[in-house]
């Protein structure tokens, strides 16, 4: 059979659908999944991807359910669900968890849409969106990136992201960050690179998790750095890159002109970063927008509003979810009719 994936585009405030047929890319492995994405929006005949980011079971549900193509499982995120800054308090195997169950959510959710397996089940491949995972400096040397790259892809993760900061890192639209000398840098980026190649010798084309290459020193050592710093991981075979917190869109421009390959802009409501509308991020030349923290600073201001009502003994109705909609986002509804299936 025939599957078509629609694409939400916004052009001059408007949604248009663009239908992409992914007939091939039924069953096909999350990277492969993810590649044919990046292609698709940088040949034009898909719009920017739209990548609000996850950090646990739920987050990836929701954003699976609400129709996006893609996301982000941020480390940010991560470490804030578990009451740390992001300080790389959380270790590899903590983040490796939190993969499986961004992972676990996604195909949770992707089932759950076509309603696979069940007597109502009209013949749509089940889709699971591709998820790239934060693999922030690597966790030690260029060893442990290798490590952490096949860590990742034994949870299902379609990509990771790699950065050039020293450990441990931090957020970066916060102060007080130090990167690491430039070819290290590029010698870290190829490590994952190489891990990579390794996993889809292993287990087939496809399969090795594509590699976003970030660097945060455009803030500590200058554009011109940043710039040749992802040059040069373009070089080493990185799939993406990521220029973080370029602060005006003149410097959102030059890096679009002068890097190839596809691209990510990070936006963060009040951070350093120029906030600006998917369409116009396309026409600069940016593949993917993200859209970090988005999900996690609207949770916490809506649980410290519920708080407080709470605390001043008022109804809290109008923050929350009734209990039926509750249920059926965390997965009642199928846990139901599965428990009905498989009954004696």
């Amino acid at each position: 059979f025939l599957a078509s994936m629609f694409y939400a585009k916004l052009l001059s405030g408007a949604i248009a659908l663009i239908a992409i047929d992914t007939s091939s890319s039924f069953g096909c492995p999350p990277p492969e999944r993810l590649s044919r994405l990046l292609k698709a929006t940088d040949s034009g005949e898909a719009p920017i991807i739209l990548m609000p980011c996850c950090y646990d079971g739920i987050t990836a549900r929701l954003v699976a359910q609400s129709g996006f193509n893609a996301t982000f499982m941020t480390g940010f995120g991560v470490s804030g669900a578990g009451g740390y800054p992001d300080t790389q308090l959380v270790s590899f195997n903590e983040m490796v968890l939190a993969a499986g169950k961004v992972a676990e959510g996604l195909s949770s959710a992707a089932l759950e849409q076509v309603n696979y397996g069940e007597p109502d089940y009209a013949g749509e491949p089940p889709v699971a969106i591709p998820c790239i995972a934060d693999g922030d400096t690597g966790y030690g040397n260029a060893i442990n990136v290798k490590r952490t790259v096949f860590g990742y892809a034994r949870t299902g993760m379609a990509g990771m992201m790699i950065e050039d900061q020293v450990a441990p890192k931090r957020c970066g639209h916060v102060a007080g960050k130090a990167v690491i000398p430039f070819d290290e840098a590029v010698q870290r980026v190829k490590a994952a690179c190489d891990a990579r190649d390794e996993y889809e010798a292993l287990f087939g084309k496809g399969t090795g998790p594509l590699i976003l290459a970030r660097t945060d020193s455009l803030v500590t050592d200058g554009f011109e750095d940043a710039i040749q710093r992802c040059i040069a991981f373009r070089e080493a075979g990185c799939d993406m890159t990521f220029l973080e917190a370029p602060q005006t869109i003149e410097q959102m421009k030059e890096y679009c002109q002068r890097v190839t390959g596809p691209k990510l802009a990070n936006m963060l409501e009040y951070g350093n970063t120029p906030i600006l509308p998917p369409h116009e991020l396309q026409q600069m030349g940016y593949t993917i927008a993200a859209y970090p923290l988005t999900l996690l600073s609207a949770s916490i201001k809506t649980m410290q509003e519920s708080l407080q009502l709470i605390k001043e003994g008022k109804p809290t109705l109008d923050k929350i979810l009734d209990f039926s909609e509750t249920k059926d986002v965390v997965g009642f509804t199928k846990y139901a009719k599965e428990e009905d299936r498989y009954k004696c």
